[in-house]
């Protein structure tokens, strides 16, 4: 059996055959510029990991890990059937919508004593327990809610096969990002994040690649982050972050793609169309870091520390502060446990 691609050789594959997304050179150019004025902010380092969760708890609690797990578990398909329906989670004060209704729901079951991040609750928690964790303030519940029972359940029993936490599950692994993807995906069945492509098993891996980097971001805030091989990770392909490189010029759709998506077609995973959204998603980031680190060498002379992941934590807030602005770009439509 061939191998599967790794998501960098995937995007890169699928880019080099796309019919209907195009990365375009002068974007990737813009983007750079965009990020290497941002070089010294703090939205490109490890901490912009807390501004992108600032509902998780302090990086130095014992709960942060376990509760990155379950997040990043569930974390899939926040986009409404209906603009105006969307669920939606108050939290100290504080509305939210999309992926932060999780991490409010999540962090208000804490709060309330439910021991929402131990293994041995959530592998055997009912469907209605969880719909209680994650009940929505109106009447637009969150979608896909026995998929979620269903990952969740299944994530804790193997939790409780691997020493009953996510720290004791990943540490085979050492510090090696490769090996810590390649054991999510092995022993975690929802984070098997794959597709064929002209002939090809390509891959994703959003949520495994995401668990790896949200693990990263709490231990870089400990002070005890060093994860040497990090650049293997590559953007979060989903698809909120496509509609901001189209919306900076840096992926161009095909217009019968457009169309599709400006009529609300739901397009299924695996579909030609939306493998070429995330696949060429993941490449053109790969380009945009590539440009990104020879202007940090060249004009800072300094090496480059920026990598696909960091960017991502950039790219996915700027979409969320621009959302208005790029309001007439749609997002794809996927309905799916991968993201």
């Amino acid at each position: 059996m061939e191998p599967t691609l790794t998501p960098c050789q995937s995007g890169q594959y699928i880019a080099e055959r796309s019919q209907d997304v195009f990365i375009k050179e002068e974007g990737v150019m813009k983007v750079a510029e965009l990020l290497f004025s941002h070089r010294h902010s703090e939205d490109l380092t490890a901490s912009g990991w807390k501004k992108a969760n600032p509902l998780a708890p302090p990086a130095t609690s014992d709960k942060a890990l376990n509760w990155v797990f379950v997040v990043d578990t569930m974390n899939f398909s926040f986009w409404p059937e209906k603009e105006d329906e969307q669920c939606e989670v108050t939290y100290k004060g504080t509305t939210h919508r999309g992926y932060m209704t999780l991490c409010a729901a999540i962090t208000r079951a804490m709060d309330e004593g439910i021991p929402i991040t131990e293994p041995s609750y959530f592998s055997q928690m009912s469907m209605e327990e969880l719909g209680y964790v994650l009940r929505s303030d109106n009447a637009t519940s969150m979608p896909m809610l026995p998929e979620r029972h269903t990952v969740l359940t299944e994530g804790g029993h193997v939790l409780l096969k691997h020493g009953g936490s996510f720290r004791s599950f990943i540490s085979p692994a050492g510090n090696d990002a490769q090996k810590m993807v390649d054991l999510i995906v092995e022993k975690l069945p929802s984070y098997r994040d794959e597709a064929v492509y002209e002939g090809k098993n390509v891959s994703f891996h959003k949520r495994a690649q995401i668990l790896v980097a949200d693990f990263w971001g709490i231990m870089e805030a400990r002070g005890d982050g060093e994860i040497p091989n990090l650049d293997v990770l590559t953007m979060f392909a989903d698809y909120r972050i496509p509609q901001a490189l189209v919306y900076l010029g840096a992926l161009q759709y095909s217009d019968t793609l457009m169309q599709a998506l400006k009529n609300g077609e739901c397009i299924n995973s695996g579909d030609r169309r939306e493998v070429e959204i995330r696949g060429c998603s993941i490449w053109c980031v790969e380009r945009i870091k590539t440009a990104l680190c020879q202007r940090v060498e060249q004009r800072d002379h300094t090496s480059c520390r920026v990598n696909s992941a960091i960017i991502d934590f950039y790219l996915w807030p700027y979409a969320k502060r621009h959302h208005k602005d790029m309001a007439h770009i749609p997002i794809h439509h996927t309905r799916c446990i991968y993201y």
